[in-house]
């Protein structure tokens, strides 16, 4: 975690600051904005390990700026925001946010966050640029499904959720390490959001969702994409 680049954008200075001074007490190199616009271009210039961000921007609201973060990276996303009814959370996940952290907040869960979001990340093996399964394609450069040579079009979530399966084709991934990887390690109990999500992938994918072909259930353990 030492020396990990992290992107802070927030427009209230006091938290911006007081995030950054806390992130540099840990051995972090945190780097600020205060606008969409600015953290877009930080992203770009610094290529951060972790990218922290709030909903409540001046250009921009923040869920827009996580979904075109998203659409360019797979840098780790942390909100921190005042919002706090759940459909405010889902929309922040489903744009492709990580994890989300309430205001106002402690230093130590903050910490924890980060850590465990870098840990993930550097433990992750590098995927191949491409996924070949069957007539299913992932292509991670580009950023797009095919299914028999025609584009699926998937929301940011449903396409992270079907890039984890991918990472390791024929391997099973359990509920839970889907949902810390996929919505957050706050969200880890929540499996509603796993079935639902998967249905609609399973839509989207499969010819008949009812017998997958590609998106197999592994029962009471979790799913796993098929490897031939």
């Amino acid at each position: 975690m030492t020396n990990a680049t992290v992107l802070i954008v927030e427009d209230d200075a006091s938290i911006a600051q007081f995030v950054a001074a806390s992130l540099s007490a840990h051995g972090l190199r945190p780097i600020t904005a205060t606008t969409a616009a600015q953290g877009l271009g930080e992203a770009q210039a610094q290529r951060p390990q972790l990218v922290i961000v709030d909903l409540g921007l001046p250009d921009m609201d923040g869920i827009e700026l996580i979904a075109l973060l998203r659409a360019r990276t797979t840098t780790p996303i942390l909100v921190l925001s005042a919002r706090t009814r759940e459909t405010q959370k889902i929309a922040a996940l489903d744009a492709g946010a990580d994890d989300y952290l309430t205001k106002p907040f402690g230093v130590g869960e903050l910490l924890a966050r980060v850590r465990a979001m870098l840990r993930r990340a550097a433990v992750s093996p590098e995927p191949v640029p491409q996924v070949r399964v069957g007539g299913l394609a992932l292509d991670r450069e580009a950023h797009e499904v095919r299914l028999d040579g025609t584009p699926v079009h998937l929301t940011p979530l449903e396409y992270r959720l079907l890039e984890r399966l991918a990472r390791v084709p024929g391997k099973v991934v359990t509920h839970r390490q889907l949902l810390a990887d996929v919505w957050g390690t706050e969200q880890v109990d929540q499996l509603h959001y796993l079935r639902i999500y998967m249905g609609h992938l399973r839509a989207k994918i499969e010819a008949n969702p009812a017998e997958p072909r590609y998106l197999l259930t592994e029962l009471g353990v979790g799913y796993r994409l098929a490897d031939e």
